[in-house]
């Protein structure tokens, strides 16, 4: 009897441990009850990619310059240093430091990725790291440094390691030092193309711009723009080496687990339409409206993953075991639209177009990339225009949460 009652203590006390666990990671109260954003800097080019160090500081790279200036910016007292920049053609996205401080930022533009020390004294140029890298968006460092890219907005799903300086990811004749590890599973595959065009699969639209007409008898769309086939976005590692993946078009976030050995063991080749390393659509870890757009991620040391869902001026947190929670969205205004507040006062407390989260202990950050879709458009009529069609207005903006979050961010890169 003595030996049944210890076990079901045990067991008892057990499922306790275990049923706290989780309603700590359920429970929206630890997350911010009425979110309110204010802008903490404007900036004159356009930005997109969002990090910080471990003082305090934000950085972010300029779109479109000549050079694109790479910014510094305090929390505390903000404004706008540069410490270094980036050779034209430059179309920066992802941005991160390694363990010693460099700071890599990923060149759309020439599908290249540069490396720099920032200075404020001597700003420096930066220099190529990899190349053969199209579409570069998302950028995460692993636990032993390697760095992994996503290839954005080319919709092909792919995700490399990019393992020492000199990388060449697809170019001939030689591809070195990288590895194409693996594919989130694109929208359609390239089977049954006629002069290029078509495939299976769907297309996912953005609207506007584009009309669709719906009647109780019939659907029709016209001026379709606006096709969404980027899969793999944002990037993030957790604390155990499990590699997050935001994929925009599905508006989900993939986990992509690895062996000790750093192999991947998540499961790949179950559509033979697809390449072999494409991942099974198991690998998915939440799915969900609230996430559609979902850009970049960041997570705190909970493992919650905070997404920014540009498509609908938001910002949501999946939690470590996959509940999708909407922390902030724009509020409608009179025009009932969500692209822009109704005062100017009021355009500095909405997001439009949030694109990189980063938490800077328990501060929550996010870059604005502005573009003119969905619940951000028009883009034109908030406080700035990445379009720059608006005088007056700054091309870009961050935007933090005037809440602290209970749950610190989970410092980078992750050791």
């Amino acid at each position: 009897m003595i030996v049944r009652w210890l076990v079901c203590t045990v067991f008892a006390f057990l499922a306790g441990l275990g049923a706290s666990s989780l309603t700590l990671a359920d429970d929206p109260q630890q997350f911010p009850q009425n979110a309110t954003f204010s802008t903490l800097i404007t900036t004159p080019f356009g930005i997109e990619g969002l990090t910080g160090d471990r003082s305090g500081n934000l950085y972010t790279a300029g779109i479109l310059g000549s050079p694109c200036p790479v910014w510094r910016i305090s929390l505390m007292k903000p404004s706008l240093v540069v410490v270094g920049n980036i050779p034209a053609p430059c179309f920066p996205l992802g941005i991160a430091f390694n363990d010693v401080g460099e700071l890599f930022v990923a060149n759309a533009a020439v599908g290249e990725i540069f490396r720099l020390t920032p200075n404020s004294t001597t700003p420096p140029t930066a220099t190529e790291f990899a190349t053969g890298v199209p579409g570069t968006n998302g950028i995460a460092f692993d636990r032993v440094g390697n760095l992994w890219t996503s290839d954005g907005t080319t919709g092909q799903g792919r995700v490399w390691k990019i393992t020492r300086p000199g990388a060449n990811c697809t170019s001939p004749p030689v591809i070195s030092n990288c590895d194409e590890v693996f594919r989130i599973q694109p929208m359609a595959n390239e089977v049954n193309l006629v002069s290029g065009v078509g495939g299976v699969g769907r297309d996912v639209r953005n609207l506007p711009p584009g009309t669709i007409t719906v009647t109780s008898t019939d659907r029709g769309a016209a001026n379709t723009d606006g096709s969404q086939a980027l899969v793999a976005n944002g990037l993030a590692f957790n604390q155990e080496g499990d590699l997050f993946v935001a994929d925009t078009a599905r508006g989900a976030i993939w986990k992509v687990e690895f062996d000790r050995r750093g192999n991947l063991k998540s499961k790949t080749g179950c559509d033979a339409t697809f390449t072999a390393d494409t991942l099974c659509l198991n690998n998915i870890f939440a799915s969900h409206a609230i996430l559609e757009g979902a850009d970049g991620i960041a997570l705190d040391e909970a493992g919650n993953i905070w997404v920014d869902a540009n498509e609908r001026n938001a910002v949501a947190v999946v939690s470590q075991d996959g509940r999708v929670i909407e922390v902030f969205r724009n509020p409608v205004n009179t025009a009932r639209l969500r692209n822009a507040a109704n005062t100017a006062v009021g355009n500095a407390h909405i997001l439009e177009f949030p694109a990189s989260p980063f938490l800077s202990r328990k501060v929550f950050c996010t870059s604005n990339f502005d573009q003119d879709s969905r619940d951000n458009s028009p883009s034109t009529d908030g406080q700035i225009d990445f379009g720059g069609t608006t005088a007056g207005k700054d091309l870009g903006k961050i935007s933090c949460m005037d809440q602290e979050l209970e749950i610190p961010g989970l410092p980078l890169p992750i050791r």
